[in-house]
């Protein structure tokens, strides 16, 4: 008689294992057994429905989604990966209330930054001092110079986010919710 030894049984346990999966089986259909056929039925998953979001004041129509909320691209996700390694950059959309809070603070914003525009005044200062002039606290707005002519600015209002830019043609303002990986109101600077 053969006396087997603790390394003979050793590698032989990987092997019993798979042995003991097979006979066991991985489900409780078998064979002839037809899906949905008086047994238990499972709960479908769900998935959570896009929030609806219905015109805010001063909204004539239906909202259209943000760009930066909502990208559209090809409807084959991109093989290098691309918008999932950036998703951390793509701010968090508004809803509801929220979201009406969010369009009325911008159209503020921009009613109040369109003066300097006209006037051509495009420095941090005087933005830092429009922003501030409707309540805002200073040490939660940023303002920056963006080229010669052009100013941008960023203000933690929480829970809203209100960034926008300022130059010769327009005046821009937008509310959202910050960013996913929780950096605040400033885009973050890494990510996946």
């Amino acid at each position: 008689m053969t006396k087997i030894g603790r390394p003979e049984i050793l590698r032989a346990a990987p092997l019993l294992a798979a042995l003991t999966l097979l006979a066991a089986g991985c489900g409780t259909e078998r064979a002839g057994d037809v899906a949905g056929d008086g047994g238990p039925s499972r709960a479908t998953a769900t998935t959570p429905s896009a929030p609806v979001d219905l015109p805010c004041p001063g909204e004539s129509s239906a909202p259209s989604p943000s760009p930066s909320a909502d990208p559209s691209g090809p409807a084959t996700p991109p093989t290098d990966h691309y918008a999932e390694n950036h998703g951390f950059l793509v701010p968090l959309a508004l809803h509801g209330k929220l979201r009406c809070d969010g369009l009325a603070a911008a159209r503020r914003i921009e009613r109040v930054l369109e003066p300097l525009r006209e006037r051509g005044d495009f420095t941090p200062q005087s933005t830092l001092g429009a922003l501030t002039g409707l309540g805002y606290a200073a040490g939660n707005v940023r303002s920056s110079q963006d080229g010669p002519t052009g100013v941008s600015f960023v203000i933690v209002a929480r829970p809203l986010c209100l960034e926008g830019e300022m130059n010769r043609e327009t005046t821009r303002a937008d509310a959202f919710g910050g960013y996913p990986d929780g950096t605040d109101c400033e885009p973050p600077s890494g990510g996946h």
